[in-house]
């Protein structure tokens, strides 16, 4: 069996803060190390399933916060680092040969309360995202990505709101809610508990038929993003097919769900 795991940190167990999310900061360390225990968790849920190659794609900022030698060695484990700027951005390498895609510490769209550090891949130019009128997490963006090579998503981890939209989604993705965002805070599970849910969720994810875990694809898209300023919607509204609809408002439309992709890469 072979599986990928995109992993980010903003959904993390007890995370509360943008520090904790920054290498340059000192809250890092400890956060970092909870997103590679639950990346473990998750590695180990799949191995105990039968996974024989893994692949890892550390999604997070520079996509340089997994330390490879925390991870499990008894599978043929590939860990991808750093971005090569391919439009499947945080689920770069993910193709046709994988037999499921897990996410883990994801979190709720740019625009949610659901926690505190909601956002949606670009925190400094980007308001929130919407796809077909529905507000985009990272989520949708790359689960739909998954939905164009027909990979199955198996199991999500992340804050409750991102958890409840996933299953409106597609009601067959495992879920675990590790955070629940309240305002400017954040209340959260024991991160033991955590790791401990993830790898018995991943497991257990993994043994059922996934036929039913591709996510159904609308025909057509479009895709509207509302920036923080008329400066870099202008900019943006040059991308080949992209309109101005407002002064802060973009819109891309297409049949394609690559092109969302590609357009993300450029506009976002």
């Amino acid at each position: 069996m072979k599986i990928f795991i995109s992993a980010d940190i903003e959904g993390t167990t007890g995370i509360a803060h943008w520090s904790e999310t920054e290498k340059s900061e000192k809250d890092y360390q400890y956060f970092q190390e909870q997103m590679n225990r639950e990346v473990r968790a998750a590695c180990e849920g799949a191995i105990e399933s039968g996974a024989n190659e893994i692949w890892i794609k550390d999604a997070h900022d520079s996509g340089r916060n997994i330390e490879p030698n925390k991870m499990p060695r008894n599978a043929d484990l590939k860990i991808i680092r750093g971005w090569s700027g391919h439009p499947l951005s945080m689920i770069q390498e993910l193709n046709e040969t994988f037999d499921a895609i897990i996410f883990t510490g994801y979190h709720s769209w740019g625009g949610s309360d659901g926690n505190p550090l909601a956002h949606t891949m670009n925190t400094s130019s980007v308001n929130m995202i919407k796809i077909n009128g529905e507000y985009c997490s990272e989520f949708m963006l790359h689960g739909y990505g998954a939905a164009y090579l027909k990979v199955p998503v198996a199991f999500l981890s992340g804050d409750k709101e991102l958890c409840r939209e996933v299953n409106r989604i597609n009601e067959n993705i495992a879920t675990v809610g590790v955070n629940e965002g309240v305002g400017n805070s954040s209340i959260s599970i024991h991160p033991d508990m955590a790791v401990e849910l993830i790898k018995k969720g991943v497991s257990k994810s993994l043994k059922k038929d996934l036929s039913k875990n591709i996510i159904q694809l609308p025909d057509k898209f479009k895709l509207e993003v509302d920036y923080t300023t008329h400066g870099k919607a202008y900019k943006s509204s040059f991308y080949p097919g992209a309109r101005l609809v407002s002064p802060k408002k973009v819109v891309f439309e297409t049949e394609d769900y690559f092109e969302i992709m590609r357009a993300a890469m450029f506009i976002l």
